[in-house]
């Protein structure tokens, strides 16, 4: 025979529920004003990024907008410039970011020993994260790659290359090579944060064991800096794909479109061209891929961080 609760135990819980649902509301309450804040500043611009791609808007004719549906992307699509551009955008954030994190997964293996002034050289290595990439763009433009005073051709001099313009015969070249000088720090210290993490005594277990300094490098070191890899990759390829400081100060995205990426290729639609719909259109487009790699990206770093927890 079951049991039949009483009212009053019964109404307790019912009263309950609210309650919890009610803290629940209390304890969100304070986020409310970030959230709203979030949705102004990102949502309702892409709102209306998103009708303005639907308009055929041209601001050298006034009273022109009218609604042309997806012609604009279609337009978009038969851009021979704008995959030139889409091509330019992968080869930047591919290239630095890869060179940017091989670079700084050296650095950390340096920094990871003891040496005499390793705290001095650690501040040293950290600086070029920390200057403005404004700053960052014209240091290279007119000090280090100047074809006449620059400084990288002062040290190339003996090789033959004492006189290169740099910013004119390979302007993507230049701009990767300053992304790559700003952007090795910040993956040196992601690098470095998974090294001093890393169990000391499996390491020198291994070395007992008469594993070599390359095997133990590539079978403990980097299966634990797998995770500090991927999200220091992601994270550097979706900053730099978005990457504009450095190509309006250093080239322009010149000669040509020889060096112009995505992000300025919608400011010069927009802005020199004054095609609003066509710049809108190929800004959401550029939105959508980022989010479908981000997606994939995320989701990958995701099953590395679970699986090791799993495995821990």
């Amino acid at each position: 025979m079951t049991a039949i609760a009483p009212p009053v135990a019964s109404a307790q819980r019912v009263r309950a529920r609210p309650d919890r649902g009610r803290q629940g509301w209390v304890r969100r309450a304070p986020l409310l004003p970030a959230l709203v804040f979030t949705i102004i500043v990102t949502q309702l611009p892409f709102l209306l990024t998103l009708w303005y791609s639907l308009q055929s808007w041209s601001l050298v004719r006034p009273g022109s907008e009218h609604f042309v549906g997806f012609a604009n992307y279609v337009r978009v699509f038969q851009d021979s410039q704008f995959w030139t551009a889409a091509l330019n955008t992968v080869i930047l954030t591919v290239g630095a970011v890869l060179i940017a994190m091989l670079i700084g997964i050296g650095l950390a293996l340096i920094l990871d020993r003891k040496f005499l002034g390793r705290g001095i050289v650690r501040t040293l290595l950290i600086t070029p994260f920390l200057v403005m990439p404004v700053a960052a763009a014209l240091l290279w433009k007119t000090t280090l790659l100047d074809p006449t005073f620059g400084i990288v051709n002062w040290v190339l001099r003996p090789f033959g290359i004492g006189h290169f313009d740099w910013i004119s015969q390979v302007p993507l070249l230049s701009v990767m090579i300053e992304m790559i000088w700003q952007w090795t720090p910040f993956m040196m210290l992601l690098v470095l944060a998974g090294l001093q993490s890393q169990p000391k005594d499996i390491v020198e277990a291994a070395g007992v064991d008469g594993a070599r300094p390359l095997q133990i490098f590539r079978e403990l070191t980097v299966p634990h800096l797998r995770r500090y890899i991927e999200l220091g990759v992601v994270l550097g390829a979706i900053y730099l794909i978005n990457e504009f400081d450095a190509i309006y100060m250093m080239t322009q995205g010149g000669p040509g479109i020889s060096s112009t990426n995505l992000p300025f290729y919608i400011y010069q639609r927009a802005f020199l061209g004054f095609e609003v719909g066509q710049a809108a259109a190929m800004g959401v487009i550029v939105v959508v891929m980022t989010i479908i790699v981000a997606t994939f990206a995320l989701r990958l770093i995701f099953t590395s961080f679970s699986g090791t927890e799993q495995a821990a």
